[in-house]
């Protein structure tokens, strides 16, 4: 039975005649086949990738569980199903495809996980302006390929494409391969529909911008299923590209390429991708380039006069710097690779510790927090490797995203916390933030103290308002404090 099964963060559950009551409401509502507490569903409804689940689950130990799992079709059963679970005080886990890397749909207090996958329609593409309506659950290939079918791109490719959803980038403020041009998700969202704790749904306007007081709907952007469930959106579309350029160059320093996408930002360009690597991982993505100098690949795409200008611009800006030109066919091989993780999933089986963290910087502090950062990861004893790159840029500064890989002698879980315990301090210390796109779930609630100081208490007195019985995903944000998992 699930419930024998050994966990380690699981704080509480409901009581199981509680939980009978609102299994058979919810099966009035959603009907007997959409929901389940089969031991395989709600294993399946448990965990995301955050690797301390990987750690665990390698071991046969499991980090919470669900009690139910209930799968909506519409905004209405979603609504009615949070209603019930309000008026029974029984936690709700709203999961979207389980591709985040925090543990943000970790079920700390049992209760019931609301599966969003049946939500999985686009409901209105309005050519005219270039939006599009979509449900939450529509798996984000999925969304790529039906836009593109119309002629249309969303724009917005995160590593997890192929195993995230629409809903699950707006949770957690995403951002996708190409937000140079593009922009991170909270950029293209124009409306959202939501569902609140007590059931209560409302949507925002869809129109390009207002000035009629807080949007209300934008509120949900990155509250991670803490506020209340997002059921669908509308996001801005583009029509696919004319032209793409592609182009890579070489530095002998990993700061004269920082210097160099700093100029052709100030100067207005907005290549789709730019990604700046370090000596070690230019060496590991682009072996013929050795390890030896930092590798810069561009892609830049749109109107083809607007793709030429934007490449001048550029190739003069990185030359001002001493780039070496590296032709475009490493931006090809980044391309086709881009999605495969079959070399962490190759490390974990031979039980390595590896996790990637992305932060935010300034122009000022991007390189210092590359330095302080792999220092305080490299000190950490098991550690192997901690390279860097910088892979979203922006008129004001970049994200960093440093990759680590261990072989920790002892307790895989404590140099796990030890790991981003120094990363954090080091990041702290340089005045980065936090996080870029992976947002916080349950792990990197630790620190959101620290990333928001007193703001953190305007975001608790949001969610005591919005959730009064505190039912919307318990434990994440670091809006609460949970017991089992501290620094």
């Amino acid at each position: 039975m699930a419930q024998d099964m050994r966990t380690v963060l699981q704080e509480s559950r409901v009581e199981q005649a509680v939980m009978d009551r609102y299994a058979a409401e919810a099966a009035k509502i959603v009907g007997e086949n959409n929901i389940s507490a089969n031991q395989a569903d709600l294993l399946s409804a448990c965990r995301d990738y955050w690797p301390a689940n990987s750690i665990w689950m390698r071991e046969g130990v499991f980090p919470a569980l669900p009690q139910l799992v209930a799968w909506p079709k519409t905004t209405a059963q979603v609504s009615k199903l949070l209603a019930l679970a309000n008026q029974e005080k029984i936690p709700v886990t709203p999961y979207g495809e389980g591709s985040g890397a925090l543990g943000g749909v970790v079920p700390l207090r049992g209760g019931v996980t609301i599966d969003l996958k049946l939500m999985n329609k686009i409901r209105v593409l309005d050519e005219r302006n270039l939006l599009v309506t979509v449900e939450s659950g529509l798996n984000g290939a999925l969304y790529e390929e039906e836009l593109n079918r119309a002629g249309y791109t969303g724009g917005h490719f995160p590593q997890s494409l192929r195993c995230s959803s629409v809903g699950g980038w707006l949770a957690c403020r995403a951002a996708g391969q190409f937000s140079t041009r593009y922009g991170k998700i909270e950029d293209m969202a124009v409306s959202l529909e939501a569902v609140l704790p007590d059931g209560t749904v409302f949507s925002g306007r869809k129109v390009p911008r207002t000035a009629t007081g807080p949007r209300v709907d934008h509120l949900l952007l990155g509250s991670e299923g803490t506020l209340g469930i997002i059921t669908s959106a509308t996001l801005r579309i583009w029509p696919l590209p004319e032209k793409r350029h592609l182009a890579s160059y070489t530095f002998e320093k990993l700061e004269s390429g920082l210097e160099a996408i700093r100029l052709f930002m100030r100067a207005g360009t907005r290549p789709a991708v730019v990604r700046l690597y370090d000596g070690q991982e230019t060496g590991n993505h682009f072996p013929e380039l050795g390890d030896k100098r930092c590798a810069l690949i561009l892609l830049i795409e749109g109107n083809a006069r607007l793709v030429d200008a934007e490449a001048e611009v550029i190739d003069d800006c990185v030359r001002s710097e001493g780039a070496e030109s590296a032709g475009a066919e490493h931006v090809e091989h980044w391309l086709e690779k881009r999605f495969n993780i079959g070399v962490a999933s190759m490390l974990f089986q031979k039980g390595a510790v590896l996790d990637t963290i992305e932060v935010t910087t300034n122009w000022h502090n991007a390189y210092t927090t590359y330095l302080a950062m792999q220092d305080a990861l490299l000190g950490v004893e098991g550690t192997m490797l901690a390279s860097g790159h910088y892979s979203h840029v922006y008129p004001e500064g970049a994200a960093l995203y440093m990759t680590v890989v261990g072989f920790p002698g002892g307790d895989k879980i404590s140099y796990y916390k030890k790991l981003w315990q120094t990363a954090m301090e080091a990041c702290h210390k340089e005045g980065a933030a936090f996080s870029h796109h992976h947002g916080v779930g349950l792990h990197r609630g630790l620190w959101m103290t620290d990333e928001h100081g007193s703001g953190l208490e305007v975001l608790k007195k949001i969610k005591d308002a919005l959730d009064p019985e505190g039912i919307m995903n318990p434990g994440k944000l670091g809006l609460e404090e949970v017991q089992l998992w501290q620094k």
